[in-house]
């Protein structure tokens, strides 16, 4: 899906030369590509002797891949500093694909690895999805009374986005109103959601939700396994 940048950005902000997009999109498309012939489809494509070492509970070398630094910033964290893995996800609230992740891997990666994940989450409002950036200065202005993973699971619920449903969550999860709606009013957190909006733009991210897992591109809501099979890489890396 195509996007457009929510709005101008100062340059100093910017932490990818524009001159360089044309070099990152190929790193991010070939990556992309090394993905879908490497990690995802391993079972039906592999060679035999991959896939008789894999049906015996054996592991594959992933194809070697391009790590993409991709900073932290004011964005919320999930899971402790110290995690080996770091996953970054780029995401929309509108994403019908985002929710999928949210709801249903999400919870079995945090389930098989206690306190071995760090979340961040990268505001991506999509073209298109007109609630997607007010829930996300919505779930960022919860953040400041300590209720962000709430505020933002509740958005993934299934139901229609709109100002009247952010504030029955906000009522629901004991906010402040009057700070929470103050935060609203003053779209306190637009600059920094333009700016993970603008910093994925630059990488060539296109869709959601686009991961970085220790740096390593995943585009989609893949299945746990997918998931599974680069993290286990990624903590059998650091032993």
């Amino acid at each position: 899906m195509n996007t457009t940048p929510l709005s101008s950005q100062p340059e100093d902000t910017l932490q990818v030369r524009r001159s360089s997009l044309g070099s990152i999109l190929f790193l991010i498309l070939g990556f992309a590509a090394g993905l879908a012939v490497g990690y995802f489809n391993w079972g039906s494509t592999a060679p035999n002797a991959n896939a008789e070492t894999l049906a015996k509970g054996g592991t594959v070398a992933a194809p070697a891949a391009k790590r993409i630094d991709v900073p932290v910033g004011s964005a919320p964290v999930w899971g402790p500093a110290i995690a080996p893995v770091t996953i970054i996800e780029f995401s929309d609230y509108e994403c019908p694909y985002c929710q999928k992740w949210t709801r249903e891997i999400w919870p079995q990666i945090q389930q098989a690895y206690p306190n071995q994940i760090r979340l961040v989450y990268k505001d991506f409002p999509l073209q298109g999805h007109p609630n997607a950036s007010p829930a996300a200065l919505a779930a960022r202005c919860a953040n400041d009374q300590g209720k962000y993973w709430l505020f933002h699971d509740r958005l993934f619920a299934g139901k229609a986005l709109s100002a009247t449903f952010f504030e029955s969550i906000a009522t629901d999860l004991g906010l402040n109103l009057t700070s929470w709606k103050s935060c609203l009013n003053s779209n306190k957190y637009k600059t920094e959601i333009e700016t993970d909006y603008n910093f994925g733009a630059q990488l060539g991210i296109t869709g959601t939700p686009t991961f970085f897992i220790n740096g390593l591109a995943m585009v989609g809501a893949q299945p746990f396994s997918a998931f599974k099979t680069v993290i286990d890489q990624e903590l059998a890396a650091k032993k």
